[in-house]
């Protein structure tokens, strides 16, 4: 027998759970499906940067109480490199906006309860999630749950499953018009047990390569450092790290880290992928589905967030009004700042790290180009607009 809704949203990661909160705050019901438990999602740490507009955002929908309670709110970023470190006034350079550092595994925790709240079902731990007949005015998903096959019968599909999930997949390949671009390079990241380094994130450059501060509590801090795409985890034993670290943040003025035990290691590939066919029928992508960046310019989720808001809203209107309109411009609209964030997470990414095979000119060029940023009023205004994040395009 088969369940019916509204709007079947598939993926319970940030976009997900956003769109599905949305939309009950509209008066249209939803039905979440997820491939994995709700343990495994509330305990996977990643990172989480949020924009000006997304924390606005998600204060507009009563979900911020807790990120504006325990969140760091950071008013500047500090660009290291050339043994100086120099500051980037995102609160002065922007009238005011700053980024707030929220783990993304914490944001989920208040969506799910939120959602759940709402008296919206979230199928956690669902298999084999198939999708049928998109084209249709009567689309459907199927999967497995607890070894018994289900069907969600719908009006609309919310394709929020991520890169690897098959929404995107449903949209035939000749129809879809996608770009990748793969760097010659990964994130190594650590979480330890350590005071802040630096009240603020701090990106930095050497001729060893890219690293990074960040902080997650008081207590425990964040720190990643370019390495090669090949490296595994058991290459890089704590002292290495630590040793590495140091080298990559080295400076004439003082600075040191904070070091501490490390309690987890990963790697993070880098690649920036865009799928412009965002929509196919009565399917709709949103986030990691449709678009993947480096995380150098922290744009991931707060594409995400972007996407979601003008999908709610445009669903919002087809129910009120009997309206497609804004519903068939939805590719449109959000590939125009789907591509600004693609841009400037390459921008950053390009002239922060270091890659093999570069020629001598190329290293004097981004070099020239952060001396630029840090002496000149514009390039650091600039640099602070997108780093906030620029306002939700189409959504008023």
């Amino acid at each position: 027998m088969a369940t019916r809704t509204q709007v079947c949203i598939i993926g319970a990661g940030p976009a997900g759970l956003l769109l599905s909160h949305m939309l009950h705050l509209q008066g249209i019901e939803s039905i979440v499906v997820e491939q994995q438990t709700r343990a495994a999602i509330e305990g996977t740490i990643k990172a989480g940067v949020l924009e000006h507009p997304t924390v606005e955002l998600l204060g507009q929908l009563g979900v911020g109480a807790r990120l504006r309670r325990e969140g760091f709110a950071h008013r500047g970023i500090g660009l290291a490199f050339g043994g100086r470190r120099h500051r980037i006034d995102l609160h002065g350079l922007t009238g005011g906006k700053s980024i707030t550092v929220y783990p993304q595994h914490e944001l989920i925790k208040d969506l799910i309860a939120a959602v759940l709240a709402n008296g919206t079902a979230i199928e956690f731990g669902a298999g084999a999630v198939s999708l049928h007949d998109i084209d249709g005015i009567h689309p459907s998903v199927r999967y497995t749950r607890d070894g018994t096959g289900r069907e969600i019968r719908c009006e609309f599909v919310g394709g929020c499953d991520g890169f690897h999930g098959p929404s995107r997949q449903a949209i035939p390949a000749a129809l879809r018009q996608e770009y990748l671009k793969v760097y010659p390079c990964a994130w190594f990241g650590i979480l330890c047990h350590a005071p802040p380094s630096s009240e603020e994130l701090v990106y930095a450059h050497s001729e060893r390569g890219f690293g990074l501060v960040s902080t997650r509590t008081p207590a425990v801090q964040r720190m990643y450092f370019q390495c090669a795409p090949g490296d595994q985890v058991d290459d890089w034993p704590d002292e290495r790290i630590w040793a590495e670290l140091r080298a990559r943040m080295a400076n004439d003025e003082g600075w040191t880290l904070k070091e501490g035990p490390i309690f987890k290691k990963d790697i993070i590939a880098m690649r920036s992928f865009v799928c412009e066919t965002m929509q196919h029928g009565r399917l709709f992508l949103a986030g990691d589905s449709a678009h993947i960046v480096p995380p150098t310019g922290a744009k991931g989720l707060n594409l995400a967030a972007g996407d979601v808001a003008l999908l709610a809203r445009a669903l919002g209107r087809y129910y009120r009004h009997n309206s497609r309109t804004d519903l068939d411009r939805y590719s449109a609209i959000a590939i125009k700042r789907v591509w600004r964030s693609e841009h400037f997470s390459w921008f950053m990414t390009s002239m922060l790290h270091e890659f093999a095979g570069e020629d001598a000119m190329t290293r004097r060029f981004r070099r020239a180009q952060l001396d630029y940023l840090v002496s000149s009023r514009a390039a650091a205004t600039s640099l602070a607009e997108n780093y906030v994040g620029l306002p939700f395009v189409g959504v008023e």
